[in-house]
């Protein structure tokens, strides 16, 4: 039973990262509906950034964490600008910007690659590592660091999407488009600025899971890209408060395989729990159904 619930404690440190890239996914789709595959990768450079402002710069967490997040939320927009917008504007179909999203994610990873090389690095230990214990829980300062900027992160991107005047033009474009346009939002700008919000919020991630990790590589946002898109999916895609949640169900997931001894096997779980997901709820948790129009 310790283990177990030590095991949940690792969960939810694990599943903020999750949720914190999820959030972008979210985010992207329930404004122009479109999975943004690349997104992962902007996670990867977030940490290549960290990591040189760390290294090369000598700069402390909290001024890297805020640099990286902004550098990214340039990087965002400048993959909205170049990549989504042209097809956007010209009317392409939704297969043709998925298939630019795959490429994009490509290029950022071999580019990176060609760059910086493919081999591993060790990210520098920004903040001494201090580990404590809770009762019969062990738990690190940089474990309760991930958990506090997690939340701190999305309270703050709720409090922007509900009462700010961006947010309230983000979520008329969510709904019609067209409609936002006429009463004189304007719709590339928000739609820029959704980009720019989500990939600060996977710069912010990047540092994180390289502090916590302590290594990164060109390929590191593969595999937790594609498990940040399914926390959005269980959570239901389109629903800030679901992305948060899936995030921390698939890192509870993963750490509860480890419990059971079946850590090879963590990946073929987490996409099965997501089809039992979808056959019951077909929209995820808090996912709504859309109506058709007619």
């Amino acid at each position: 039973m310790e283990e177990l619930i030590q095991q949940l404690f690792n969960g939810v440190f694990l599943g903020s990262i999750y949720a914190l890239l999820a959030l972008g996914y979210t985010m992207v789709y329930g404004i122009i509906g479109l999975i943004n595959f690349a997104h992962g990768d902007v996670y990867m450079i977030g940490a290549f950034i960290g990591f040189f402002l760390i290294t090369n710069l000598h700069l402390n967490f909290w001024v890297t964490l805020i640099l990286t997040m902004g550098m990214c939320a340039l990087v965002g927009m400048l993959i909205e600008f170049l990549a989504y917008r042209p097809l956007r504007h010209h009317g392409a179909p939704k297969i043709t910007s998925l298939i630019t999203a795959i490429g994009v994610s490509f290029l950022l990873e071999n580019g990176m690659s060609f760059l910086f090389g493919g081999d591993s690095r060790s990210f520098p230990q920004a903040i001494k590592l201090v580990n404590f214990k809770i009762g019969f829980i062990h738990i690190t300062n940089i474990q309760l660091l991930i958990l506090i900027v997690s939340i701190a992160l999305m309270v703050l991107l709720q409090f922007v999407v509900q009462k700010t005047k961006m947010g309230r033009a983000m979520r008329a474009v969510s709904v019609d488009q067209e409609a936002a346009n006429i009463v004189g939002i304007k719709v590339d700008q928000t739609i820029s600025f959704t980009f720019a919000i989500g990939s600060a919020l996977a710069g912010a991630a990047g540092v994180l899971i390289g502090l916590y990790y302590n290594s990164l590589d060109p390929l590191m946002g593969m595999a937790p890209g594609i498990k940040s898109f399914i926390a959005a999916v269980f959570g239901g895609i389109g629903s800030i408060p679901g992305a948060a949640i899936g995030g921390w169900l698939i890192g509870l997931i993963e750490t509860l395989t480890f419990t059971l001894g079946i850590s090879s096997w963590k990946d073929a779980v987490v996409y099965a729990v997501l089809i039992v997901v979808l056959l019951v709820r077909p929209n995820g948790i808090f996912g709504k159904k859309a109506g058709e129009k007619v």
